[in-house]
Protein backbone atom coordinates (compact mmCIF):
# COMPACT_ATOMS: atom_id res chain seq x y z
CA UNK A 1 0.00 0.00 0.00
CA UNK A 2 1.45 3.22 -1.08
CA UNK A 3 2.43 5.44 1.58
CA UNK A 4 -0.46 7.72 3.18
CA UNK A 5 -3.31 5.36 1.66
CA UNK A 6 -5.70 4.20 3.93
CA UNK A 7 -6.90 0.29 3.07
CA UNK A 8 -10.37 2.62 1.79
CA UNK A 9 -8.24 4.48 -0.61
CA UNK A 10 -6.67 1.73 -2.00
CA UNK A 11 -9.75 -0.02 -2.58
CA UNK A 12 -11.18 3.02 -4.25
CA UNK A 13 -8.54 3.87 -6.82
CA UNK A 14 -8.31 -0.49 -7.32
CA UNK A 15 -12.00 0.06 -8.59
CA UNK A 16 -11.25 2.89 -10.94
CA UNK A 17 -8.56 1.27 -12.68
CA UNK A 18 -10.75 -1.31 -13.46
CA UNK A 19 -13.61 0.72 -14.60
CA UNK A 20 -11.06 2.42 -16.81
CA UNK A 21 -9.20 -0.37 -17.95
CA UNK A 22 -12.87 -2.46 -18.70
CA UNK A 23 -14.12 0.55 -20.94
CA UNK A 24 -11.13 -0.07 -23.07
CA UNK A 25 -11.41 -4.07 -23.46
CA UNK A 26 -13.16 -5.18 -26.77
CA UNK A 27 -13.89 -8.19 -27.71
CA UNK A 28 -13.30 -11.55 -26.73
CA UNK A 29 -10.78 -10.03 -24.29
CA UNK A 30 -14.29 -9.09 -22.45
CA UNK A 31 -17.16 -11.35 -23.19
CA UNK A 32 -20.63 -10.49 -22.36
CA UNK A 33 -22.94 -12.48 -20.12
CA UNK A 34 -23.60 -15.31 -22.03
CA UNK A 35 -26.14 -18.57 -20.64
CA UNK A 36 -27.87 -21.54 -21.39
CA UNK A 37 -30.57 -20.31 -19.68
CA UNK A 38 -33.43 -22.48 -17.76
CA UNK A 39 -36.33 -20.17 -17.82
CA UNK A 40 -38.33 -19.73 -13.93
CA UNK A 41 -41.79 -20.21 -13.47
CA UNK A 42 -42.71 -17.19 -11.70
CA UNK A 43 -44.28 -18.42 -8.19
CA UNK A 44 -46.64 -16.50 -6.64
CA UNK A 45 -46.27 -14.72 -2.52
CA UNK A 46 -48.74 -15.63 -0.14
CA UNK A 47 -51.22 -13.43 1.71
CA UNK A 48 -50.35 -9.67 1.86
CA UNK A 49 -51.27 -7.89 4.84
CA UNK A 50 -54.94 -7.51 3.20
CA UNK A 51 -55.16 -10.96 2.13
CA UNK A 52 -54.63 -10.33 -1.38
CA UNK A 53 -52.38 -13.10 -3.11
CA UNK A 54 -48.77 -11.08 -4.17
CA UNK A 55 -46.38 -11.96 -6.62
CA UNK A 56 -42.41 -11.83 -6.63
CA UNK A 57 -42.04 -8.26 -7.76
CA UNK A 58 -39.94 -8.83 -11.37
CA UNK A 59 -40.57 -12.04 -11.70
CA UNK A 60 -41.66 -12.45 -14.81
CA UNK A 61 -38.26 -11.03 -16.16
CA UNK A 62 -35.81 -13.01 -14.20
CA UNK A 63 -33.70 -15.87 -15.59
CA UNK A 64 -32.27 -18.09 -13.40
CA UNK A 65 -28.64 -19.73 -14.37
CA UNK A 66 -28.66 -22.71 -11.63
CA UNK A 67 -25.58 -23.75 -11.09
CA UNK A 68 -23.97 -20.89 -12.69
CA UNK A 69 -23.87 -23.40 -16.31
CA UNK A 70 -22.77 -22.21 -19.35
CA UNK A 71 -22.09 -18.21 -17.74
CA UNK A 72 -18.84 -17.12 -18.88
CA UNK A 73 -17.63 -15.18 -14.97
CA UNK A 74 -15.38 -13.30 -16.84
CA UNK A 75 -12.27 -13.64 -19.40
CA UNK A 76 -8.93 -15.47 -18.38
CA UNK A 77 -5.33 -16.23 -19.79
CA UNK A 78 -4.79 -19.17 -17.65
CA UNK A 79 -6.67 -22.70 -19.01
CA UNK A 80 -9.13 -23.33 -22.22
CA UNK A 81 -11.18 -26.10 -21.90
CA UNK A 82 -13.05 -27.56 -25.56
CA UNK A 83 -15.32 -29.98 -23.77
CA UNK A 84 -17.30 -31.31 -27.11
CA UNK A 85 -13.13 -31.81 -28.73
CA UNK A 86 -11.42 -32.61 -25.87
CA UNK A 87 -8.95 -29.76 -25.97
CA UNK A 88 -7.15 -28.46 -22.17
CA UNK A 89 -4.61 -26.17 -22.16
CA UNK A 90 -2.67 -24.14 -19.82
CA UNK A 91 -1.72 -20.83 -20.72
CA UNK A 92 -1.88 -22.12 -25.12
CA UNK A 93 0.36 -25.42 -24.86
CA UNK A 94 -1.64 -28.58 -25.10
CA UNK A 95 -1.80 -30.85 -21.79
CA UNK A 96 -0.44 -33.62 -24.02
CA UNK A 97 2.68 -31.56 -24.77
CA UNK A 98 3.28 -30.92 -21.31
CA UNK A 99 2.64 -34.30 -19.94
CA UNK A 100 4.59 -35.74 -22.22
CA UNK A 101 7.34 -33.11 -21.86
CA UNK A 102 7.43 -30.66 -18.71
CA UNK A 103 8.15 -31.25 -15.31
CA UNK A 104 5.46 -30.26 -12.65
CA UNK A 105 7.83 -27.56 -11.74
CA UNK A 106 8.02 -26.20 -15.28
CA UNK A 107 4.54 -26.19 -15.23
CA UNK A 108 4.16 -24.01 -11.92
CA UNK A 109 5.90 -21.44 -13.47
CA UNK A 110 3.84 -21.47 -16.39
CA UNK A 111 0.66 -21.00 -14.66
CA UNK A 112 1.77 -18.63 -12.58
CA UNK A 113 4.21 -16.20 -14.65
CA UNK A 114 2.40 -16.59 -18.03
CA UNK A 115 5.24 -18.62 -20.07
CA UNK A 116 7.23 -21.62 -19.82
CA UNK A 117 11.14 -20.77 -17.71
CA UNK A 118 14.24 -20.27 -19.91
CA UNK A 119 16.88 -22.45 -17.50
CA UNK A 120 17.75 -19.29 -15.50
CA UNK A 121 14.44 -18.52 -14.52
CA UNK A 122 13.50 -22.50 -13.87
CA UNK A 123 16.74 -23.10 -11.64
CA UNK A 124 15.62 -19.64 -9.83
CA UNK A 125 12.11 -21.15 -9.09
CA UNK A 126 12.66 -24.45 -8.38
CA UNK A 127 15.43 -23.21 -6.04
CA UNK A 128 12.81 -20.79 -4.51
CA UNK A 129 10.58 -24.03 -4.06
CA UNK A 130 13.27 -25.80 -2.41
CA UNK A 131 14.06 -23.58 0.03
CA UNK A 132 10.60 -22.63 1.42
CA UNK A 133 9.27 -26.76 2.22
CA UNK A 134 10.02 -26.85 5.66
CA UNK A 135 6.96 -26.39 8.23
CA UNK A 136 7.22 -23.75 11.25
CA UNK A 137 7.15 -25.99 14.41
CA UNK A 138 4.11 -23.93 15.59
CA UNK A 139 2.63 -25.00 12.21
CA UNK A 140 3.44 -29.01 12.91
CA UNK A 141 2.50 -28.65 16.35
CA UNK A 142 -1.10 -27.68 15.07
CA UNK A 143 -1.13 -30.40 12.95
CA UNK A 144 -0.42 -33.06 15.58
CA UNK A 145 -3.60 -31.74 17.45
CA UNK A 146 -5.79 -32.04 14.24
CA UNK A 147 -4.20 -35.28 13.79
CA UNK A 148 -7.07 -37.59 13.63
CA UNK A 149 -8.75 -35.55 11.13
CA UNK A 150 -9.45 -36.16 7.37
CA UNK A 151 -6.16 -35.22 5.64
CA UNK A 152 -7.92 -32.32 3.76
CA UNK A 153 -9.61 -30.72 6.79
CA UNK A 154 -5.76 -31.28 8.48
CA UNK A 155 -4.70 -29.24 5.40
CA UNK A 156 -7.09 -26.86 5.34
CA UNK A 157 -6.49 -26.06 8.69
CA UNK A 158 -2.45 -26.32 8.25
CA UNK A 159 -2.62 -23.56 5.20
CA UNK A 160 -5.00 -21.24 7.54
CA UNK A 161 -2.28 -21.06 10.13
CA UNK A 162 0.46 -20.73 7.77
CA UNK A 163 -0.70 -17.33 7.08
CA UNK A 164 0.15 -16.27 10.64
CA UNK A 165 4.02 -16.88 9.85
CA UNK A 166 4.11 -15.53 6.24
CA UNK A 167 6.09 -12.55 6.26
CA UNK A 168 4.15 -10.92 3.23
CA UNK A 169 0.36 -11.84 4.69
CA UNK A 170 -0.41 -8.49 4.40
CA UNK A 171 1.60 -7.13 1.62
CA UNK A 172 -1.01 -7.52 -1.44
CA UNK A 173 0.94 -6.57 -4.41
CA UNK A 174 1.68 -8.89 -6.94
CA UNK A 175 5.44 -9.59 -6.17
CA UNK A 176 4.20 -10.48 -2.50
CA UNK A 177 1.36 -12.57 -3.74
CA UNK A 178 3.84 -14.47 -6.11
CA UNK A 179 6.11 -15.18 -3.08
CA UNK A 180 3.25 -16.35 -1.03
CA UNK A 181 1.90 -18.59 -3.79
CA UNK A 182 5.22 -20.13 -4.67
CA UNK A 183 5.70 -20.94 -0.93
CA UNK A 184 2.17 -22.25 -0.29
CA UNK A 185 3.20 -24.59 -3.41
CA UNK A 186 6.03 -25.52 -1.46
CA UNK A 187 4.84 -26.38 1.30
CA UNK A 188 1.49 -28.20 0.36
CA UNK A 189 3.56 -31.41 -0.05
CA UNK A 190 5.16 -31.39 3.40
CA UNK A 191 1.60 -30.90 5.32
CA UNK A 192 0.31 -33.56 3.81
CA UNK A 193 3.44 -35.77 4.50
CA UNK A 194 3.61 -34.91 7.83
CA UNK A 195 -0.12 -35.48 8.91
CA UNK A 196 0.33 -38.90 7.61
CA UNK A 197 3.35 -39.77 9.37
CA UNK A 198 1.92 -38.27 12.68
CA UNK A 199 -1.30 -40.16 12.57
CA UNK A 200 0.50 -43.60 12.01
CA UNK A 201 2.73 -42.58 15.15
CA UNK A 202 5.80 -41.73 13.34
CA UNK A 203 7.77 -38.57 13.17
CA UNK A 204 8.07 -36.21 10.07
CA UNK A 205 10.40 -36.52 7.87
CA UNK A 206 11.71 -33.52 6.55
CA UNK A 207 12.25 -31.94 2.93
CA UNK A 208 14.91 -32.81 0.97
CA UNK A 209 16.27 -30.13 -1.10
CA UNK A 210 18.01 -32.74 -3.51
CA UNK A 211 14.66 -33.66 -4.32
CA UNK A 212 12.96 -32.54 -7.05
CA UNK A 213 9.11 -32.15 -6.07
CA UNK A 214 7.05 -35.02 -6.55
CA UNK A 215 10.27 -37.26 -5.54
CA UNK A 216 10.34 -35.34 -2.29
CA UNK A 217 6.84 -35.94 -1.31
CA UNK A 218 6.83 -39.39 -1.80
CA UNK A 219 10.44 -39.24 0.52
CA UNK A 220 8.63 -37.28 3.29
CA UNK A 221 5.50 -39.39 2.55
CA UNK A 222 7.11 -42.68 3.10
CA UNK A 223 10.70 -41.76 4.56
CA UNK A 224 12.68 -44.08 1.52
CA UNK A 225 13.74 -42.35 -1.24
CA UNK A 226 11.33 -43.33 -4.28
CA UNK A 227 12.31 -45.21 -7.82
CA UNK A 228 12.48 -43.07 -11.24
CA UNK A 229 9.36 -44.73 -12.37
CA UNK A 230 7.47 -43.61 -8.75
CA UNK A 231 8.35 -39.92 -9.11
CA UNK A 232 8.10 -39.55 -12.66
CA UNK A 233 4.48 -41.25 -12.26
CA UNK A 234 3.66 -38.66 -9.31
CA UNK A 235 4.87 -35.76 -11.28
CA UNK A 236 2.79 -36.49 -14.10
CA UNK A 237 -0.03 -36.69 -11.51
CA UNK A 238 0.64 -33.17 -10.15
CA UNK A 239 0.84 -31.90 -13.68
CA UNK A 240 -2.63 -33.32 -14.88
CA UNK A 241 -4.53 -32.18 -11.85
CA UNK A 242 -2.72 -28.77 -11.73
CA UNK A 243 -5.42 -26.58 -13.50
CA UNK A 244 -9.05 -26.87 -14.80
CA UNK A 245 -10.23 -23.62 -15.55
CA UNK A 246 -13.34 -22.35 -13.22
CA UNK A 247 -14.10 -25.61 -11.78
CA UNK A 248 -15.76 -25.56 -8.32
CA UNK A 249 -12.55 -24.92 -5.92
CA UNK A 250 -11.00 -22.22 -8.57
CA UNK A 251 -14.25 -20.18 -8.71
CA UNK A 252 -14.31 -20.33 -4.86
CA UNK A 253 -10.93 -18.81 -4.89
CA UNK A 254 -11.36 -16.21 -7.26
CA UNK A 255 -14.53 -15.45 -4.84
CA UNK A 256 -12.50 -14.88 -2.24
CA UNK A 257 -9.58 -13.14 -3.98
CA UNK A 258 -12.49 -10.48 -5.51
CA UNK A 259 -13.00 -9.43 -1.85
CA UNK A 260 -9.57 -8.50 -1.60
CA UNK A 261 -9.14 -11.46 0.88
CA UNK A 262 -5.59 -12.40 1.51
CA UNK A 263 -4.30 -15.44 -0.81
CA UNK A 264 -4.52 -17.84 1.96
CA UNK A 265 -7.58 -17.21 3.14
CA UNK A 266 -8.36 -17.39 -0.76
CA UNK A 267 -6.61 -20.71 -0.68
CA UNK A 268 -8.06 -22.09 2.34
CA UNK A 269 -11.36 -21.47 0.45
CA UNK A 270 -10.07 -23.37 -2.63
CA UNK A 271 -9.55 -26.18 -0.09
CA UNK A 272 -13.00 -26.33 1.35
CA UNK A 273 -14.82 -26.58 -1.85
CA UNK A 274 -12.36 -29.26 -3.09
CA UNK A 275 -13.90 -31.51 0.14
CA UNK A 276 -17.08 -31.95 -1.57
CA UNK A 277 -17.35 -35.35 -3.07
CA UNK A 278 -18.84 -33.66 -6.68
CA UNK A 279 -15.72 -31.97 -6.94
CA UNK A 280 -12.56 -33.89 -5.36
CA UNK A 281 -13.69 -36.77 -3.98
CA UNK A 282 -14.33 -39.41 -7.21
CA UNK A 283 -10.86 -40.89 -7.05
CA UNK A 284 -10.89 -42.34 -3.95
CA UNK A 285 -14.79 -43.85 -4.82
CA UNK A 286 -12.68 -45.24 -8.01
CA UNK A 287 -10.43 -47.38 -5.85
CA UNK A 288 -13.17 -48.87 -3.74
CA UNK A 289 -15.61 -49.34 -6.35
CA UNK A 290 -12.87 -51.97 -7.93
CA UNK A 291 -11.84 -53.16 -4.42
CA UNK A 292 -15.82 -54.04 -4.72
CA UNK A 293 -15.62 -55.97 -7.99
CA UNK A 294 -12.65 -57.61 -7.25
CA UNK A 295 -12.29 -59.72 -10.56
CA UNK A 296 -12.05 -58.06 -14.41
CA UNK A 297 -15.10 -61.07 -15.13
CA UNK A 298 -17.28 -59.20 -12.65
CA UNK A 299 -17.15 -55.78 -13.76
CA UNK A 300 -19.17 -55.84 -16.31
CA UNK A 301 -22.62 -57.35 -14.78
CA UNK A 302 -21.76 -55.38 -11.38
CA UNK A 303 -22.02 -51.67 -13.70
CA UNK A 304 -24.97 -53.03 -15.10
CA UNK A 305 -26.87 -53.90 -11.82
CA UNK A 306 -25.83 -50.69 -10.52
CA UNK A 307 -27.00 -48.64 -13.86
CA UNK A 308 -30.19 -50.70 -13.40
CA UNK A 309 -30.57 -49.11 -9.88
CA UNK A 310 -30.12 -45.88 -10.78
CA UNK A 311 -26.54 -45.56 -9.57
CA UNK A 312 -23.75 -43.32 -10.64
CA UNK A 313 -20.72 -44.97 -11.80
CA UNK A 314 -17.66 -42.75 -10.35
CA UNK A 315 -14.68 -42.03 -12.61
CA UNK A 316 -17.53 -41.17 -15.59
CA UNK A 317 -18.79 -37.88 -16.87
CA UNK A 318 -17.89 -34.42 -16.48
CA UNK A 319 -19.81 -31.31 -16.29
CA UNK A 320 -17.88 -29.47 -19.52
CA UNK A 321 -16.34 -32.93 -21.23
CA UNK A 322 -18.98 -34.18 -23.90
CA UNK A 323 -15.69 -37.01 -24.90
CA UNK A 324 -12.95 -38.31 -23.40
CA UNK A 325 -11.31 -35.99 -20.83
CA UNK A 326 -8.02 -35.09 -22.41
CA UNK A 327 -5.80 -36.37 -18.85
CA UNK A 328 -7.46 -39.70 -18.58
CA UNK A 329 -5.22 -41.23 -21.56
CA UNK A 330 -1.73 -40.03 -19.74
CA UNK A 331 -3.48 -41.76 -16.35
CA UNK A 332 -4.57 -44.76 -18.34
CA UNK A 333 -0.97 -45.31 -20.30
CA UNK A 334 0.68 -44.70 -16.54
CA UNK A 335 -1.38 -46.91 -14.75
CA UNK A 336 -1.00 -49.93 -17.08
CA UNK A 337 3.06 -49.15 -16.65
CA UNK A 338 2.65 -49.10 -12.67
CA UNK A 339 0.72 -51.98 -12.45
CA UNK A 340 2.80 -53.88 -14.69
CA UNK A 341 5.90 -52.57 -12.88
CA UNK A 342 4.57 -53.59 -9.30
CA UNK A 343 3.69 -57.54 -10.64
CA UNK A 344 -0.50 -56.37 -10.00
CA UNK A 345 -2.47 -56.01 -13.32
CA UNK A 346 -5.61 -56.99 -12.39
CA UNK A 347 -6.15 -54.04 -10.35
CA UNK A 348 -6.30 -52.40 -13.86
CA UNK A 349 -7.95 -55.15 -15.74
CA UNK A 350 -10.74 -54.66 -13.48
CA UNK A 351 -10.40 -50.58 -14.32
CA UNK A 352 -10.08 -51.21 -18.22
CA UNK A 353 -12.65 -53.56 -17.78
CA UNK A 354 -15.24 -51.13 -16.11
CA UNK A 355 -14.37 -49.09 -18.76
CA UNK A 356 -15.34 -51.02 -21.43
CA UNK A 357 -18.81 -51.76 -19.70
CA UNK A 358 -19.55 -48.21 -19.58
CA UNK A 359 -19.35 -47.94 -23.05
CA UNK A 360 -22.83 -47.93 -23.98
CA UNK A 361 -23.24 -44.70 -22.00
CA UNK A 362 -20.70 -42.41 -24.77
CA UNK A 363 -23.80 -42.09 -27.11
CA UNK A 364 -24.91 -39.47 -24.01
CA UNK A 365 -21.48 -37.73 -23.77
CA UNK A 366 -20.63 -40.13 -20.69
CA UNK A 367 -16.86 -41.08 -20.70
CA UNK A 368 -14.29 -41.73 -18.28
CA UNK A 369 -12.73 -38.68 -16.66
CA UNK A 370 -8.99 -37.67 -14.91
CA UNK A 371 -10.39 -38.99 -11.45
CA UNK A 372 -10.94 -42.79 -13.09
CA UNK A 373 -7.29 -43.74 -13.40
CA UNK A 374 -5.69 -41.20 -10.63
CA UNK A 375 -7.31 -43.69 -7.95
CA UNK A 376 -5.44 -46.41 -9.99
CA UNK A 377 -2.58 -44.66 -9.91
CA UNK A 378 -2.52 -44.15 -5.87
CA UNK A 379 -2.97 -47.34 -5.17
CA UNK A 380 0.21 -48.48 -7.15
CA UNK A 381 2.35 -45.90 -4.89
CA UNK A 382 0.79 -47.52 -1.67
CA UNK A 383 -1.13 -44.10 -1.05
CA UNK A 384 -3.88 -44.62 1.85
CA UNK A 385 -7.12 -44.01 0.23
CA UNK A 386 -7.85 -40.51 1.97
CA UNK A 387 -5.00 -38.74 0.94
CA UNK A 388 -6.10 -38.89 -2.81
CA UNK A 389 -8.05 -35.59 -2.40
CA UNK A 390 -5.14 -33.98 -0.54
CA UNK A 391 -3.04 -35.30 -3.08
CA UNK A 392 -5.06 -33.69 -5.74
CA UNK A 393 -4.43 -30.15 -3.71
CA UNK A 394 -1.20 -30.42 -4.20
CA UNK A 395 -1.41 -30.74 -8.08
CA UNK A 396 -3.83 -27.76 -8.24
CA UNK A 397 -2.43 -25.51 -6.12
CA UNK A 398 -0.40 -23.56 -9.11
CA UNK A 399 -3.94 -22.94 -10.53
CA UNK A 400 -5.94 -21.77 -7.63
CA UNK A 401 -2.79 -19.10 -7.16
CA UNK A 402 -2.67 -18.46 -10.73
CA UNK A 403 -6.52 -17.87 -10.88
CA UNK A 404 -6.26 -15.30 -7.70
CA UNK A 405 -3.49 -13.18 -8.86
CA UNK A 406 -5.58 -12.78 -11.71
CA UNK A 407 -8.56 -11.57 -9.94
CA UNK A 408 -6.29 -9.63 -7.64
CA UNK A 409 -4.74 -7.85 -11.19
CA UNK A 410 -7.88 -7.03 -12.36
CA UNK A 411 -10.92 -7.11 -9.63
CA UNK A 412 -14.54 -6.61 -9.72
CA UNK A 413 -16.50 -8.14 -6.50
CA UNK A 414 -17.93 -11.43 -7.51
CA UNK A 415 -21.74 -10.59 -6.05
CA UNK A 416 -24.76 -13.21 -8.39
CA UNK A 417 -28.01 -12.74 -7.66
CA UNK A 418 -30.30 -14.71 -5.98
CA UNK A 419 -34.35 -14.68 -7.56
CA UNK A 420 -36.57 -14.76 -4.49
CA UNK A 421 -39.56 -16.83 -5.15
CA UNK A 422 -40.64 -17.09 -1.24
CA UNK A 423 -44.01 -15.02 0.17
CA UNK A 424 -44.11 -11.47 0.59
CA UNK A 425 -44.60 -9.27 3.42
CA UNK A 426 -46.29 -11.72 5.49
CA UNK A 427 -47.86 -10.24 8.61
CA UNK A 428 -46.27 -10.81 11.88
CA UNK A 429 -47.84 -12.94 14.43
CA UNK A 430 -46.96 -13.24 17.97
CA UNK A 431 -45.41 -16.35 19.20
CA UNK A 432 -48.76 -16.73 21.91
CA UNK A 433 -50.61 -16.96 18.62
CA UNK A 434 -48.62 -19.12 16.62
CA UNK A 435 -50.38 -22.19 15.39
Amino acid sequence: MPPGWSLREMVARIGEKNRCDRSRLTAPSRRPFLSFAVHAKMLAGKNDRQGKERRTPMAEQVVLHRGLKGVYLDATRICHIDGEKGILLYRGYSIHDLAQNATFEEVCYLLLYGDLPNRQQLAEFDAALRASRTLPSAVLDIIRSVKDAHPLDVLRTAVSALSAFDPDVKDMTPEANLRKGTRLIAQFPTIVAAHERMRNGLEPVPPREDLNHAANFLWMLKGEEPDADSAKAMDLDFILHAEHSSNASAFAVRVAASTLADLHAAIVAGIAALKGPLHGGAAEAVIEMAEEIGEPERAEAWVKEQLAQGKRIMGFGHRVYKTEDPRARHLRELAKRLGEKFGDPKTFQIMTAIERAMQPLRAKGIYVNVDFYAGCIYHYLGIPADLYIPIFAIGRIPGWVAHALEQYADNLLIRPLLHYVGPMERPFVPIDRRG
